[in-house]
């Protein structure tokens, strides 16, 4: 019996790990993307390097075996600075994710607790533009965006009420480029979500003028009609990196290999 429940944690790690899927990197190519926030303000297109992306969002299951190698992010370890109280409050205990949970994208998460297991990946939460890019593209093309039909679906999606339980990952099928659950399944976390509607420059938080920011952030966004669009860059821009939300998950990327310039 006691040699049974010195191995109870190594059974659990074992059991999470046979549940998650081992990551599956998808290399993307980059270019010149039209973003809905041109970089500095500006009207003009956004230069997005190669870089590869997970296929998937992270699982509920993986996130455990990260928790399990990592115990300071235990929901009952974890410092209040770096998530709030609601953090994996959806699982049944700090190191159980609940039956039939493993399979759906976690969610109560927070930025700081999705960056870290990324690094603990060898990645990154990928920037607003590398998921926008990616973002873009529907099943047989790479961007999709002007196409009214598809602007339609992606905002009936997010205007359902998410109260229901989620899908499992990989339901809402892949794009163009091998990546799944763009939308239709849970919002996701990027890298550099606080600098999307507010400045980057962290002298100006503070400024009492908030239309300067928020406003001026607003109208500077390009593509009018995808208000889908619209919509995540406010509840992107209106969180903290200690905030989660039942429907606010993540999936990591990396960065791609350049090509190099011959050389005479």
């Amino acid at each position: 019996m006691k040699t049974l429940k010195r191995a109870l944690p190594l059974l659990l790690l074992l059991a999470g790990a046979a549940m998650a899927q081992p990551a599956d990197y998808v290399s993307l190519p980059g270019g010149v993307l039209r973003t809905a926030l041109p970089p500095d303000g500006k009207q003009a297109p956004a230069l997005v390097s190669p870089f590869f992306m997970r296929t998937r969002p992270v699982s509920n299951a993986e996130f455990l075996v990260f928790v399990t190698a990592h115990p300071k992010w235990r929901r009952d370890a974890v410092p209040v600075l770096f998530a709030d109280n609601g953090y994996l409050t959806q699982w049944a205990a700090p190191d159980a994710v609940g039956k039939g949970a493993g399979d759906q994208p976690v969610t109560q998460v927070s930025w700081f607790a999705a960056e870290a297991f990324c690094e603990a990946e060898n990645a990154r939460l990928p920037t607003w533009h590398e998921w926008e890019f990616v973002a873009a593209a529907d099943a047989t093309r790479p961007d999709a965006r002007s196409d009214p039909a598809w602007r339609a679906r992606i905002l009936s999606w997010y205007s359902r009420p998410g109260t229901s339980a989620l899908p499992k990952i990989g339901q809402t099928g892949k794009n163009v480029y091998g990546v799944y659950d763009m939308h239709g399944l849970v919002w996701e976390w990027v890298e550099d979500y606080a600098g999307l509607m507010v400045s980057v420059d962290n002298r100006v938080q503070g400024d009492p003028d908030v239309q300067k920011f928020c406003g001026a952030g607003a109208l500077s966004v390009s593509d009018r009609e995808n208000y889908a669009v619209l919509m995540r860059i406010a509840m992107l821009s209106s969180l903290k990196g200690a905030d989660t939300t039942r429907n606010l998950g993540f999936r990591c990327a990396r960065d791609g290999v350049k090509k190099q310039e011959k050389t005479p």
